[in-house]
């Protein structure tokens, strides 16, 4: 908003005693007393100085076309004073001839005396037809729209008398725009004898030293008969309410444009693009560090030094050379300066270059001065950031090429513009802590790193969501079963934020407990659906049938065991994976099943066979949703993304994310990539039990020729124990047929089988009691113990750690 007007720059007069002499170089000869006290400057800091440094904006056109001509002339002039302010001041030049034949001019005090009306009697007529003394400027043109006379206000705005301009159209009086324009709309009045309204924006007279704004009336003036015998031109200064307009429409603009994210910097940056554009040259938007980093700010005393972080600046001038600290780094502001001032008190404030706080502050930071001596910056305001009663930063607002300097109404437009911005920051600061708590809290649910098991090669990605959107639900987990097998894990909770973080973490913790009890994948899914039911009739809070319909999941759950090469797989509402094979990547053909929370529906389990080598391939909806294309489109480029020959799985999830989701995901996004290997035939032995007490000590033997032949032969004595204590409990308890397996993988596993479902029970037996104490000593050897059902009976299994290197894998 440049040039915007100054009230207290108004009706400055110089001291009757001002008088200075400028020598045809332009330098200072004479300096007189008024001269000193109306500028600040004594005289051996003013002699010999050039004269332009003086000046405050250049001088008006029509001045300097008498300079050029050595006339004298009067004008205002807008002059600096020592202290940096800029006050504008009427004064006449009088040239003086010396005796080398150049020019000096004598300078001093002056008011305009051009006269008011014309002499002569041809144009007294139209001139009675206007008001020849209306303070306002005033001018008529003949039937050729070559000016007749004008008015004193008139003539001292255009800086020529009447008699300069007599004779001329407005463009040869002035050759600049707006006047081509307004010339051509005198010759519209002369010619149809209608009056035109217009309104002009701000521009500069050629005897003005600052901009100001018209409201032009240019009005055909008419004999008894209604021929046009001229026109005149009324015209009236409308500055104030143009300026006034300018800032209901930055206020307007500031409303629209600031907070359009949840984003504390953006929103800072959005702060510093309106007041640059709207009303200031240069701005910093400096915020406490606290509220950058999304916590609570805390209120600044007034006795401490405050430390801010520097979070967006703007400038007219590119890439900010005003600056003397960089975007993102901290700034300290001692107590009792401007800065610090603003934000203890909450109130803002406008500073001029002579003021003996700014002034001191200044002198702390070589830098700073060093910048406002360089752009001549002469104003600056202060504007504290306020929401809901605390303090979160403050806004530097400078002027150096706009040439008034700021005063109150801007003092009222910035800080109604910052309060809107800080309300926007404070918004912003407190999405930024609970994206944030939502963020470290679903990381500190999801898995660390991924479990080292023989029988996968795994990677994964996950994305939380980015931009705007809050961080979703989605989870993954890799769960080690018993037998070697691996559970692989992925679902997606339905909302945004903590709560969904959290419901994530209870879905997550409750699919580890139902794998460790080694259910199927369906009934795994029947159970959870239980869980999210429950967990959704406690957010209504209405008693246990109602129902909030807030929670929800979907949810894919798949066990491969590496001894078959075999994967089931169930999912509850889920996409279903990616099967890639050396000859094709393509799409399960799984049955849906319902999404968790829907309650009563059955799901349905699937079993595929997974060869050597083969990649499978799960994901959440966020990998293939995006607003460029459907799900459709997504999926046939996470198909072609996976098909590309990679051996690192780890490339393969870079390669994907760059063919699938080029831009920030609006969504969680999960990638679990699982590359299948089967153990080698001579790592499995299998062997058929007879139903016979006898047949125990038998294959004692048979298991111990076995460990010595895979080298573990430490692991025989409790792997004996293991497999008499429960083939016999099979033989005792159970029912046939009995099998018996050991497996080699990353742990020794004994696995005993038999027709029957009844599961054993743990018990400490008592001193007296003959029984009861095979199964304590199996889960005292053995690293962990379990026991799974299956279509056809159960499985006691035990597990045994191995020495570092003996898994042979």
């Amino acid at each position: 908003m440049e040039n915007e007007p100054d009230t207290s720059a108004r009706g400055v007069v110089a001291p009757e005693d001002f008088a200075v002499v400028v020598d045809d170089r332009g330098a200072v000869m004479v300096w007189s007393a008024g001269a000193g006290r109306l500028l600040g400057y004594r005289p051996e800091e003013a002699v010999g100085r050039p004269a332009v440094r003086l000046l405050a904006a250049a001088p008006p056109s029509a001045l300097r076309r008498h300079l050029a001509a050595g006339e004298p002339w009067t004008s205002d002039l807008a002059l600096r004073t020592r202290d940096g302010d800029r006050i504008t001041v009427p004064l006449r030049g009088t040239p003086l001839e010396g005796s080398n034949g150049r020019t000096c001019w004598v300078v001093t005090p002056a008011a305009v005396t051009y006269p008011v009306g014309p002499t002569d009697a041809s144009s007294a007529e139209l001139w009675d037809l206007t008001l020849a003394q209306l303070p306002l400027p005033v001018a008529v043109y003949d039937r050729d729209a070559r000016l007749v006379s004008c008015n004193q206000v008139m003539s001292r705005a255009m800086g020529l008398t009447p008699e300069e301009m007599r004779g001329k159209t407005l463009w040869e009086i002035y050759p600049a725009p707006p006047l081509d324009e307004i010339d051509r709309l005198q010759r519209q009045v002369l010619r149809t004898g209608e009056m035109i309204f217009r309104e002009e924006q701000p521009f500069r007279a050629s005897g003005e030293v600052r901009d100001h704004a018209w409201s032009l009336f240019i009005s055909p003036l008419k004999d008894r008969a209604g021929e046009v015998l001229g026109l005149s031109a009324l015209v009236i200064d409308i500055t104030e309410q143009y300026w006034a307009r300018r800032r209901l429409a930055v206020l307007n603009d500031a409303g629209m444009r600031i907070g359009r994210s949840l984003d504390v910097t953006r929103t800072a940056e959005e702060l510093a693009e309106v007041a640059v554009e709207g009303f200031c040259d240069y701005v910093t938007v400096d915020l406490l560090e606290s509220v950058v980093q999304g916590h609570e700010p805390q209120p600044v005393p007034p006795d401490t030094p405050v430390v801010l972080r520097r979070t967006a600046q703007r400038s007219v001038l590119p890439g900010c050379p005003e600056s003397a600290v960089a975007v993102g780094d901290t700034d300290g502001y001692p107590p009792g300066s401007p800065p610090a001032r603003a934000l203890s008190t909450g109130e803002g404030a406008t500073y001029r270059m002579g003021d003996p706080l700014l002034r001191e502050w200044l002198s702390a930071s070589p830098v700073r001065a060093e910048r406002m001596r360089r752009f001549e910056i002469h104003s600056m305001m202060m504007v504290p950031l306020r929401a809901r009663g605390v303090t979160l930063g403050v806004m530097h607002l400078l002027r150096h090429r706009t040439a008034d300097p700021f005063g109150q109404d801007d003092l009222v437009l910035a800080e109604e513009i910052a309060a809107r911005a800080a309300l926007s920051v404070d918004n912003a600061r407190r999405y930024t802590r609970e994206r944030h708590t939502a963020l470290t809290l679903q990381r500190s649910l999801l898995p660390e790193r991924l479990p080292h098991v023989q029988a996968l090669e795994l990677a994964y990605r996950y994305l939380p969501a980015g931009g705007g959107e809050e961080i979703g639900g989605d989870w993954f987990d890799v769960i080690a079963l018993s037998g070697g097998r691996v559970a692989l894990v992925v679902g997606d909770v339905v909302g945004h934020g903590v709560q969904a973080s959290a419901t994530m973490g209870r879905l997550r913790t409750a699919v580890r407990t139902l794998a460790d009890v080694d259910f199927t994948p369906d009934e795994l899914l029947t159970r959870l659906d239980d869980l999210v039911l429950r967990l959704d009739r406690e957010r209504g809070g209405e008693g246990e049938s109602a129902s909030s319909g807030e929670v929800g999941a979907t949810c894919l759950y798949a066990v491969y065991d590496p001894v078959t090469g075999r994967c089931d797989l169930a999912r509850a509402g889920h996409p279903a994976p990616i099967l890639v094979t050396p000859d094709a990547a393509r799409l399960l053909d799984l049955p849906a099943g319902p999404p968790l929370g829907l309650g009563g529906l059955p799901f349905e389990a699937a079993r595929i066979d997974l060869a050597e080598g083969s990649l499978l391939a799960l994901y959440t909806d966020g990998l293939i949703e995006s607003a460029d294309h459907d799900i459709d489109v997504g999926l046939e480029l996470l198909a072609e993304a996976l098909r590309r020959p990679a051996a690192d799985l780890e490339e393969i999830c870079d390669e994907v994310l760059r063919k699938v989701r080029s831009e920030a995901p609006a969504d969680d996004i999960v990638l679990l990539l699982a590359r299948a290997s089967t153990l080698d035939a001579d790592r499995v032995r299998s062997w058929q039990v007879p139903a016979d007490p006898a047949a125990v000590a038998g294959l004692r033997r048979t298991v111990s020729e076995q460990l010595d032949a895979w080298g573990l032969s430490e692991l025989v004595f409790a792997t004996e124990l293991i497999v008499s204590e429960l083939v016999t409990n099979a033989i005792r308890y159970g029912s046939e047929p009995i099998q018996l397996r050991l497996i080699r993988a990353d742990a020794l596993v004994c696995e005993v089988s038999d027709g029957s479902n009844t599961a054993p029970h743990l018990r400490r037996a008592l001193i007296f009691d003959e029984g009861g104490r095979g199964l304590l000593l199996v889960a005292q050897v053995s690293e962990r113990w379990g026991c799974r059902q299956s279509s056809v009976g159960k499985t006691i299994w035990s597990e045994q750690a191995l020495a570092d290197g003996a898994s042979g894998g």
